[in-house]
C-alpha cells in the first residue's frame, strides 16, 4: 500500500478528532479475550495516546516508546506516548502534550488524522488512541525519567495479523489472564498497547479470518 493510500485509508476510516465527546464508551478492551473475568463497575478515568505515522522512504512506521525501568508501574514495557487527560483538554490536547513531554516530539510536525476506539484497561482508564501523520521521522529526546528509548516499527508488522497472537499468564487463585500481543526484534509488544494496534487494524482493515494463535512462548 503506498503512503498516500494509507493516508486516505485513515483519514476515510478514523473518527475526526472534531467530533470527539469526553462520554464515549469503550469499545474494546482488556476483557475482550477474558469474557469470564469479573468487569467491576467504576467510572473509567480518561486518557489518551498518540500513534505518530511516519511516512519514511521504505514506507510508514509507527514511533513506539520503551518505558523507564524506574517507572513504580508498567517498567520497561513498550507504549505509545500518551497519558490522563488534564481537565479541560481533548483527547488531542493530551496526545499532543504527552508526547512533547515524553520524548520532546513537536506538536507542529503532526498532523493529526483521527481517533480510533476507546479501550478501556484493566486499571480503569479508557484509552482514546490519536492518529497523527508525520512526514519524516522526527527528532526525539526521551525523558529519562519516563521513557527508556524511542524507536519504530513498520506498519506493515503491526497491522499484519499473522504477527498477533494471544498469549497469558497464571495469577496464583484467579482466572488466566489472555492479552494480545506480539515481538519485534526481539521487543515485547503487549496488554493495552497490543491490544490498542489490535483494534485500530479491526478498525482499519476488517477482523481477519484465522483467530490469533495462543502461546506463552513470549510471556515469560
Amino acid at each position: 500500500m503506498s503512503l498516500s493510500t494509507l493516508r486516505g485509508r485513515l483519514i476515510e476510516h478514523l473518527e475526526p478528532a472534531a467530533t470527539w465527546t469526553a462520554d464515549r464508551a469503550p469499545v474494546h478492551s482488556d476483557f475482550d479475550l477474558n469474557p469470564g473475568a469479573d468487569r467491576p463497575e467504576r467510572s473509567l478515568r480518561p486518557a489518551a495516546v498518540l500513534i505518530p505515522v511516519i511516512a519514511g522512504p521504505g514506507g510508514a512506521t509507527v514511533l513506539m516508546t520503551r518505558r523507564s525501568d524506574s517507572l513504580a508501574s508498567h517498567t520497561g514495557q513498550i507504549a505509545f506516548p500518551g497519558g490522563r487527560l488534564d481537565p479541560g483538554e481533548t483527547v488531542v490536547d493530551a496526545a499532543l502534550r504527552e508526547a512533547f513531554e515524553e520524548v520532546a516530539l513537536d506538536p507542529a510536525l503532526v498532523e493529526v488524522l483521527g481517533v480510533g476506539d476507546a479501550y478501556e484497561t484493566g486499571t480503569g482508564f479508557l484509552v482514546t488512541p490519536v492518529v497523527g501523520w508525520l512526514s519524516a521521522t522526527p527528532a526525539t529526546t526521551p525523558s529519562l525519567d519516563e521513557v527508556a528509548e524511542v524507536f519504530e516499527v513498520p506498519w506493515d508488522f503491526l497491522m499484519d495479523p499473522a504477527n498477533h497472537r494471544r498469549d497469558s499468564y497464571d495469577r496464583e487463585g484467579q482466572p488466566r489472564r489472555w492479552y494480545w500481543a506480539m515481538t519485534h526484534e526481539r521487543r515485547y509488544i503487549w496488554g493495552v498497547t497490543a491490544g490498542i494496534v489490535r483494534a485500530l487494524r479491526t478498525r482499519l482493515y476488517g477482523e481477519d479470518e484465522a483467530p490469533g494463535r495462543a502461546t506463552a512462548e513470549d510471556a515469560a
